[in-house]
């Protein structure tokens, strides 16, 4: 289950600046791009579990296992079943054998040796033994689907991590029955931190100058500091009229992961504005603790 990035209550939408021609530097947050919960399709008993809080996972990485040695059993009979080779084998001899068996008959009755009837019986029987081919090959198909079908459900018991990022929390331990249903609990929870995105709020006199794909120098504070490049990802079109501000996501590639999420940061948008903007701290703080009880 998908659950939006959460907003900090603590932070602070603008810095002050002098004129139209200074530099719009605005405080800032970064945020995974999505934190997941995961859970099993399927109800089980957890078996193992392979990684822990604070883990860097990949994407397709298998984290979790449920027990599955009945499924297992399954589908190595299922294969088993697709790989027989004796029903086939024998239907492909008595064809050949009712063939010779036809001929001959079909030979001896044209020399009237042989009552046609005895012809016809030993072209029933080829015929048959046709059938009975086309039936072990049609059985050896439908096991072989059986085998991917029993696969399937034996893969729905190892749980794979959606995308590279991090293990923020665990809810379930080996021993423990996993209930697809139960929305309370989670086996674990990841969030991705590639590409991290960057969460600013933006006063109204730079609303219209900040353009999608816009380029922005980002700052993180120490101890992480460094400078790296993020583009404006998603720029909202409701705008708060209490605080006179609106939300800006930018994104960085973060590919060792090694910005953290809910860092505060600096960001240096290449706009200029046209008059100035007081911060209003309070109400741009009240404005992210009410959002803040809604996304989780």
């Amino acid at each position: 289950m998908l659950s939006y990035p959460r907003r900090f209550s603590g932070l602070l939408a603008a810095c002050l600046w002098g004129n139209a021609q200074s530099a719009a530097l605005f405080d800032c947050m970064t945020e995974p791009t999505q934190t997941v919960d995961i859970r099993s399709p399927v109800v089980g008993l957890l078996e193992k579990v392979n990684v822990r809080r604070g883990d860097k996972v990949r994407k397709g990485q298998i984290i979790a296992n449920l027990e599955s040695s009945a499924e297992t059993a399954s589908v190595a009979l299922a294969l088993y079943k697709s790989e027989m080779t004796a029903p086939t084998i024998t239907a492909e001899n008595k064809i050949k054998f009712a063939k010779r068996k036809f001929e001959r008959r079909r030979e001896m009755q044209a020399q009237n040796f042989m009552s046609g009837q005895e012809r016809d019986e030993a072209e029933a029987e080829m015929k048959l033994a046709e059938d009975e081919l086309k039936l072990a090959q049609e059985n050896k198909a439908v096991a072989g689907l059986e085998w991917r079908q029993q696969r399937s459900l034996l893969n729905l018991r190892t749980i794979r991590s959606p995308f590279d990022g991090v293990v923020v929390d665990q809810s379930l331990y080996p021993g423990e029955v996993v209930e697809p249903s139960d929305q309370k609990k989670s086996i674990l929870k990841l969030a991705q931190l590639n590409p991290l995105r960057i969460y600013v709020i933006l006063p109204m006199s730079a609303f219209g100058k900040v353009t999608p794909g816009m380029k922005v120098d980002v700052h993180p504070e120490p101890p992480i500091g460094g400078h790296f490049i993020g583009n404006v990802n998603i720029i909202d079109r409701v705008v708060n009229a209490a605080s006179g501000t609106f939300g800006v996501f930018l994104e960085v590639a973060n590919p060792s992961l090694g910005v953290p999420a809910g860092v505060k940061c600096k960001a240096d948008f290449p706009i200029t504005l046209d008059e100035k903007f007081s911060t209003q701290s309070e109400k741009i703080s009240s404005r992210l603790s009410e959002k803040n009880k809604y996304v989780h």
